[in-house]
């Protein structure tokens, strides 16, 4: 019997011990000493009436299988909605059954006053378990659901609450329950179990296509050992002091080993433990997809990636499953057509395949979102322009890039207002850019050469480039932004003029002023294959990286293969303009998985980590269970991790990963319904060889 703790538990630990004694004294001891005797009784009365009471409960509420009648078809259970009363003798409730269909109950006192009185007494959102009159007709009913749909109708024999409901529970269609009754969160925020639902859909459709396609699901340990990978880790101290595990990354070194294995085709549902700076698509635990091919390259991995999205949209078709719950599109999986689409169906999603620098130069991100109109140009030959360049960046050489919003009978007038106010709210890393800071002007038939006088009379040539030759009206954008001419290759995940893009085209699509297409509407699922990422960058403050004294960093993680022999050659001279076989997908702006070619060579590996990175021989060795696998015959060998949160949240409406996961995370990293992470004593510390540090130490 563990310790009693906590105010209860003293009470019956103080009750134990005051029967122990009493039954060893003689009672006229008992009798002599009034004080005790009086304790006693009290302590008997309080556990008798506690013993009722709990009896009582059990009595009132159990519930088993037999019990509760399950499988008779004139007995149901479920939760129980709020109670429409249409007159003092006839009621309506709706009825949440465990399989999720929703049954109106009909209670009326003139079939069966004491049902009808038991019914009007049962608090809304109770459990309850009710029994149906059969062969009766449900003749006085709500025809109608709110949404137009019709639900089946019950009448009702009898009622019985299988749990007390607290009596301050409000519930209305307004009401937001705090992070701390995350609970309450799940049940009566519709929106958030929609998703929780299609989560659970989508992660079935995902593996039912894989297992199709002969991958095998093989889990592997969370509890790893400490290697640089490129994040931080968790740390798991052990028994054995000194010694710790390192929660797992990711299942990166394990699946490699796998393919020297025999295992051809691996997948697995894995979660994965970063220790890193938190945002609203990033939690510290998340789930990935993680996939490992034996015999295959990128094209091989894109293609089953490929397949497996598209067979989960088709079976979606989102045209028909996507559905708006208190102001948010969302797919209902309940909605979700049975029967295959039609082939005139439109549909919702896009496939694009773009190289890393072509969407610098493009979208000046890595992370292309195509659902913004037209695209990044340089301009071709700044000297006609060079009054306009002076102004806008002291560079003596530049590259000059800018793009164009349209926005669509916009006045010219309203766009300056708005985009004064944007200008002064640019964040300081924008506005004070030491390549100076972005130039926007605005169409203006009423103004000297449409208002783009600062260009000169060449202005039209930059706005048919900017346009496509399309054309801009009053009020459309122009934004400008320089930047130093790259020496080399480009290796940073985005440029400044593609960071005021999506920041510019998310204010004005928050403001009503351009709209993007609705879940479900064609386009509005844009997937972007990015591939040939550089295969090293220089290392950033505060990045862990592979540790190594070369002053840079895989872009990826050191396991990724080269492009091409040209790239392998480029390791021995100027690594930085290497390419890697690295390649990522991208929905609607934001990265949803990546993967990588393997260094399947274990010398190719060795040369990269000792000689590019320049790891030391002891980080090395962290990785001897690798080499040993790679040299034992280990086939060529492609992998990709699918960022499963990720996606749940951009396929149902969501810019935060926290809306499809059960129980997240903040961003400090607690959970604020079960409090964690928790302070720890000492006496907690001392089996791992650990103590806290006192705050003058």
């Amino acid at each position: 019997m563990g310790p009693l703790v906590g105010s209860r538990g003293l009470t019956l630990r103080r009750h134990v011990c005051f029967n122990a004694f009493a039954a060893a004294i003689p009672r006229q001891v008992i009798y002599r000493n009034s004080r005790l005797y009086s304790q006693v009784v009290k302590d008997e009365a309080e556990s008798s009436s506690k013993r009722a009471s709990v009896l009582d409960l059990w009595q009132k509420y159990e519930a088993n299988d037999e019990l509760l009648g399950l499988g008779s078809e004139d007995v149901y259970v479920g939760l129980l909605g709020k109670s429409r009363n249409v007159s003092k003798h006839l009621s309506f409730a709706d009825l949440t059954t465990p399989s999720g269909e929703i049954i109106q109950v009909c209670s009326s006192s003139e079939r069966d006053s004491k049902a009808h009185d038991d019914f009007r007494q049962v608090p809304a959102f109770s459990p309850v378990l009710i029994r149906i009159k059969q062969h009766e007709a449900a003749n006085a009913v709500e025809p109608t659901t709110s949404d137009g749909s019709s639900k089946r109708t019950v009448y009702l024999d009898s009622i019985r609450a299988l749990n007390s409901v607290p009596k301050n529970l409000i519930v209305t269609p307004e009401v937001q329950f705090p992070p701390t009754k995350r609970h309450l969160q799940i049940r009566f925020h519709p929106e958030l179990q929609a998703r929780l639902q299609f989560r659970s859909w989508l992660k079935g459709m995902l593996n039912q296509s894989l297992l199709q396609k002969g991958f095998t699901d093989i889990e592997t340990p969370t509890l790893f050992k400490s290697t640089p990978e490129g994040a931080r880790e968790f740390l798991v101290p052990t028994r054995q002091k000194g010694t710790a595990y390192a929660l797992s990354q990711s299942p990166q070194q394990y699946k490699q080993v796998l393919m020297a294995s025999g295992i051809m085709r691996y997948m697995q549902w894995a979660r994965c433990y970063r220790d890193e700076d938190l945002r609203a698509d990033r939690q510290p635990e998340f789930s990935q997809l993680d996939m490992e091919w034996a015999f295959a390259g990128a094209e091989t991995v894109q293609k089953d990636i490929n397949d497996i999205i598209l067979g989960a949209l088709t079976a979606l078709q989102p045209a028909q499953s996507y559905k708006e719950i208190r102001g948010e599109v969302i797919p209902v999986v309940a909605d979700i057509p049975s029967t295959p689409p039609p082939a005139d169906q439109p549909v919702a999603h896009q496939f694009t395949n773009i190289t890393f620098a072509d969407s610098i130069a493009a979208y000046g991100s890595d992370k292309p979102d195509l659902r913004i109109p037209l695209r990044i140009h340089a301009l071709p030959d700044p000297e006609p322009f060079r009054n306009f360049v002076g102004m806008i960046t002291h560079l003596s050489n530049p590259l000059i890039e800018a793009f164009a919003l349209p926005l669509n009978g916009w006045s010219s007038s309203d766009a300056r207002k708005f985009i004064t106010k944007f200008m002064d709210e640019l964040p300081a890393s924008l506005a004070n850019n030491p390549d100076g800071k972005p130039q926007i002007l605005i169409h203006d038939s009423s103004q000297p050469l449409c208002g783009f006088s600062s260009l000169g009379f060449e202005y039209e040539s930059v706005l048919d480039l900017l346009s496509e030759k399309e054309g801009l009206q009053d009020g459309d954008l122009v934004i400008f932004q320089a930047r130093e001419k790259p020496a080399g290759q480009y290796y940073s995940g985005s440029t400044r003029i593609g960071d005021i893009r999506n920041l510019l085209w998310k204010a004005l699509v928050e403001a009503g002023h351009m709209q993007t297409p609705r879940l479900g509407e064609p386009g509005s699922l844009q997937f972007v294959w990015v591939t040939e990422f550089p295969m090293f960058k220089p290392v950033e403050e505060g990045e862990p990286g592979q540790e190594g004294a070369a002053g840079i960093a895989a872009s990826h993680h050191p396991f990724t293969a080269p492009l091409s022999q040209k790239d392998l050659e480029l390791l021995f001279t100027d690594p930085l303009e290497a390419k890697s076989a690295a390649y990522d997908l991208v929905l609607n702006g934001i990265e949803i998985g990546g993967g990588s070619v393997r260094n399947h060579i274990a010398d190719v590996q060795d040369f990269i980590m000792r000689d590019v990175l320049k790891m030391t021989d002891k980080r090395i060795k962290d990785f001897s269970h690798l080499f040993e696998a790679l040299r034992s015959g280990c086939p060529p060998h492609a992998g990709f991790a699918l960022g499963f949160d990720r996606l749940a949240a951009l396929m149902t409406g969501t810019p935060t990963v926290r809306d499809v996961i059960a129980f997240p995370k903040t961003m400090k990293g607690e959970d604020p319904f079960v409090q964690s992470p928790s302070k720890l004593s000492n006496e907690q510390l001392a089996p791992y060889g650990l103590q806290l540090r006192s705050k003058s130490g």
